[in-house]
């Protein structure tokens, strides 16, 4: 862990540096993924099996490649009665949140009689990744599958490595109207949900999180299918002042350090005397956490604690943009309307960053990587096109045609020009 001073001469250079850094698999994966594609593409069904073989250890089969349904139920009845009632009610506060996203056709006829419009049509088919190596992710399924089905699409293909499927799992693929479930995980799964194999018809878009193969995958399979974007490791940053208990901050610190070593953990606070009691605090949490190992490696190489005046805290919070940002202060909107870069912002001592990657309603689906300058968290647009429309009578045609026809002109294209004109009753050559 390291700490910045914002009053050191060399403050802005060292702490750009710092946020800079990669966190990304060091190793390169590209070659390994292009030949796993590659494989897939060429032998289908096939290649899933015999990589299920070499990389997993399981001898699987067409007919075991899939979860029944049968499997789905006694999987989600074997999950516990307190878990189901709180992926039910997740389940319910996010549809309900990606509802509310939906967007209005629009049709209206403009000053010179045109008429134009748009309409948003769902997606008709997607595949979700669930990763199944350092845990059981519920609420990646609930996070990707509701606003799909909330959107409209009609089919929700999950892929998820082989092995043991966990009840949780399963209960929230049922709970979130997944229609499918295969057991291939790795950049195979991507390349089976892009380009199909076997009984696995291929999707539109491919969205949900994975380890460096599933994204390197998802980076190449770009442009044959959609993706949603290019996950990197969970960031926080946690504003606050000495009013806060020390314990909570550290606890959501730590709350996102647990997920990867590579995660950051980042603490802005104006008071050095609470920036140590914080610190003491996560040493504590670490020696009892059953992820201790992981988040210490992250506190150790990759978090940090910044002492700054409050005020500056937005400019910080802009240079990081991070994934998740929480302003754990009073009228904590004076400062987080000041914040133009990042995925999720939660506001005010009782607002830590974990209720909203289960049950808050908005998504924990964020850009990481400083990707919050350019993009947004998933939502039901990611699930949703748009669709221009355009119509004119032949006395609206007749105002936009001169123009059509100079503008194509001027870019050299005379069938443009002509297909203006001739609507005109004009005769042109070229």
């Amino acid at each position: 862990m390291r700490r910045f001073m914002s009053d050191d001469p060399g403050f802005t250079d060292a702490f750009t540096a710092f946020v800079g850094e990669r966190r990304d698999t060091p190793h390169d994966v590209d070659a390994v993924v292009a030949d796993v594609l590659a494989a897939v593409r060429a032998e289908g069904v096939d290649a899933l099996l015999r990589f299920a073989r070499e990389f997993d250890g399981l001898e699987l089969t067409q007919d075991t490649l899939r979860v029944t349904s049968e499997e789905i139920e006694a999987g989600a009845a074997a999950c516990s009665r307190e878990v189901r009632d709180a992926i039910d009610f997740a389940a319910a506060r996010i549809r309900a949140y990606h509802e509310r996203q939906r967007p209005a056709d629009q049709w209206f006829t403009d000053a010179a009689g045109v008429e134009l419009g748009w309409r948003w049509t769902a997606l008709e088919s997607v595949g979700i990744y669930v990763p199944g190596g350092r845990a059981a992710y519920p609420s990646t399924v609930l996070m990707n599958a509701v606003p799909a089905s909330a959107a409209g699409v009609e089919r929700i293909a999950m892929v998820t490595p082989p092995g043991k499927l966990q009840p949780a799992v399963l209960a929230a693929a049922r709970a979130a109207g997944v229609s499918e479930i295969w057991r291939v995980g790795g950049a195979q799964a991507v390349a089976a949900l892009a380009y199909g194999a076997g009984p696995i018809r291929p999707v539109d878009k491919i969205v949900g999180p994975g380890n460096a193969y599933v994204t390197a995958a998802k980076r190449r399979v770009y442009g044959v299918v959609g993706i949603d974007a290019l996950a990197g490791p969970s960031e926080i940053v946690v504003v606050s002042d000495s009013a806060s208990d020390p314990a909570w901050i550290a606890a959501d610190l730590l709350s996102q350090a647990e997920h990867d070593p590579a995660a950051q953990s980042i603490l802005i606070t104006d008071d050095r005397a609470f920036a140590d009691r914080v610190e003491a605090e996560v040493e504590r949490q670490l020696a009892t956490l059953t992820t201790g190992t992981d988040a210490r490696a992250s506190w150790r190489d990759h978090g940090a604690i910044v002492i700054a005046p409050l005020d500056e805290a937005p400019g910080l919070v802009d240079m990081i943009a991070p994934e998740h940002v929480e302003f754990a202060i009073d009228n904590p909107e004076r400062l987080a309307d000041r914040v133009r870069h990042a995925g999720a912002i939660f506001l005010g001592r009782h607002a830590p960053e974990a209720i909203g990657d289960y049950v808050a309603g908005s998504n924990h689906v964020l850009p990481t990587s400083r990707a919050a300058r350019f993009s947004s968290g998933l939502s039901l647009y990611d699930f949703l096109k748009r669709t221009s429309i355009v119509k004119c009578d032949a006395e609206a045609f007749a105002k936009l045609a001169p123009a059509t026809i100079a503008l194509a002109d001027a870019e050299g294209l005379p069938a443009h020009a002509r297909s203006a004109a001739i609507r005109l009753g004009q005769s042109r050559q070229g």
